[in-house]
């Protein structure tokens, strides 16, 4: 629920006040001095008693307040616009509870779905969307912070490490600003947030990159450590379909998050999964100096932050926010003529494009050879001679982004009886993904053993 503050003109009283009777709200009005201070107030929206409770006309203005269901907020709004009032001095204010005549008929009507669902006003997801970005020391600090416990996960290969990272980063603020900004048009917003995501994700990849080498140089981490085998790593250093997917879903979840009541902090830290990880393995590469971990950890950054803010303006606008300047009557020709025009929508098509022609081809090209090893190895693994076999699990590593001939590395999970061995299957298995996928591949085969007794 909300209450509205509205500074009209006496002159524009009267319609103001028949435009909220016609909509079942309960307007009280204050009066105020040339000084903006409150001298006297009365109101009421019974139509028998509206005449004799409305304050005296005369020059000046009056303070028009009243409750209403938060999803009415834009309906006021743009039916008091219509009548020629200029919001000059509104306030929205979050309120607990309303006892006027009309109310609860006023939030049944929007509670049963008969009126607009349920959303907040474009003013108020601007004001949410800033409350989520911290001062520039706490924020700065949160992303130093979080970026050491994450490389600290990453290197000990300890997922609860990493998830703990990700609750205490504040990139969500950041990248939902530039949400919003692309749904609205604002060119402030929108760039706003892509300066403070790409100064956070600065700031990560440089602290992991410090913590990092620090850690080696003083040999608290093993000098011969590959960071190549660790798992967390491993898996965050090229695009994949799920990892693509977690960014779009956890930027639509941020977008739902700030156009309803719903709170967005637990949405930070699936924004923070797709983010965070890769950044500070990006730092990882640089202080090990392995260029194809920093490369392919930077591609997948690239993807999931696109997807991210990408994703949050496509669900803000099936909510059906807009451009202010969008005139509803407006024909879709004019429309798009106007957002051509715009500035802020040649630097999201050029975020978008970059990445749909560096990150997004080699993401597209990744899964295409998943797809076609993953089904070179099941019709070896259901093939003639391997009968007792048990495919478990095919782990595909994008290690160094098509550098070297044996870019591709196969890891191939398999059950097999104790008392049989299959000295020859990693080799079959390359030579039938390389058939299927006509690339050179290094296939390593994992046997685990099983033993069943039937009766």
């Amino acid at each position: 629920m909300r209450l509205l503050q509205v500074l009209v003109e006496t002159e524009h009283l009267d319609d103001v006040l028949d435009t909220l009777r016609e909509e079942d709200i309960d307007p009280v009005v204050f009066s105020v001095d040339d000084g903006g201070d409150f001298v006297r107030g009365a109101g009421s929206n019974s139509d028998s008693d509206a005449d004799a409770d409305a304050p005296e006309s005369g020059p000046g203005r009056k303070m028009v307040q009243f409750p209403v269901p938060t999803e009415a907020v834009d309906r006021v709004r743009d039916a008091m616009t219509d009548i020629g009032i200029k919001e000059e001095y509104l306030v929205i204010v979050n309120a607990e509870t309303a006892a006027t005549p009309h109310y609860s008929a006023l939030v049944d009507r929007y509670m049963e779905g008969t009126e607009e669902e349920e959303r907040i006003s474009n003013e108020e997801i601007r004001t949410k969307v800033r409350n989520l970005n911290p001062r520039p020391t706490t924020y700065y600090s949160m992303t130093v912070l979080s970026a050491f416990v994450a490389t600290a996960g990453l290197l000990l290969d300890s997922p609860a490490l990493v998830v703990g990272s990700m609750v205490i980063a504040p990139q969500i603020g950041a990248a939902l600003t530039a949400s919003v900004g692309t749904a609205l048009d604002e060119r402030s917003l929108f760039v706003e947030g892509i300066k403070s995501t790409l100064a956070g994700l600065v700031v990560a990849i440089v602290a992991a990159a410090v913590l990092g080498w620090g850690l080696k140089t003083a040999q608290f981490v093993a000098p011969s450590l590959s960071v190549t085998t660790v798992q967390q790593i491993s898996s965050r250093t090229s695009p994949g379909l799920l990892t693509l997917l977690v960014a779009l879903c956890a930027g639509s979840a941020g977008g739902f998050g700030l156009a309803t009541e719903l709170p967005v902090s637990i949405v930070g830290v699936a924004v923070a999964a797709a983010i965070l990880p890769a950044a500070a393995a990006v730092g990882i590469g640089m202080a090990w100096v392995i260029p194809t971990v920093a490369l392919g950890a930077f591609v997948l950054l690239a993807v999931n932050v696109t997807g991210i803010v990408l994703a949050g303006a496509a669900t803000l606008w099936y909510l059906g926010y807009r451009p202010q300047h969008w005139s509803e009557a407006a024909s879709a020709t004019a429309k798009v003529r106007t957002l051509l025009g715009r500035p802020t929508t040649y630097v999201v098509l050029g975020l978008f494009v970059t990445t749909a022609i560096g990150p997004g081809v080699l993401l597209a090209q990744q899964i295409a050879f998943e797809n076609q090893a993953t089904t070179a190895v099941q019709d070896v693994i259901e093939g003639p001679g391997y009968e007792d076999l048990e495919l478990s699990a095919v782990e595909i590593e994008f290690s160094d982004l098509g550098v070297s001939e044996d870019r591709r590395e196969v890891t191939v999970t398999v059950r097999r009886p104790v008392d049989r061995s299959y000295p020859s299957l990693a080799g079959v298995l390359r030579r039938a993904i390389t058939a299927e996928t006509d690339e050179r591949v290094t296939v390593t085969v994992e046997f685990v053993e099983q033993q069943k007794d039937s009766p």
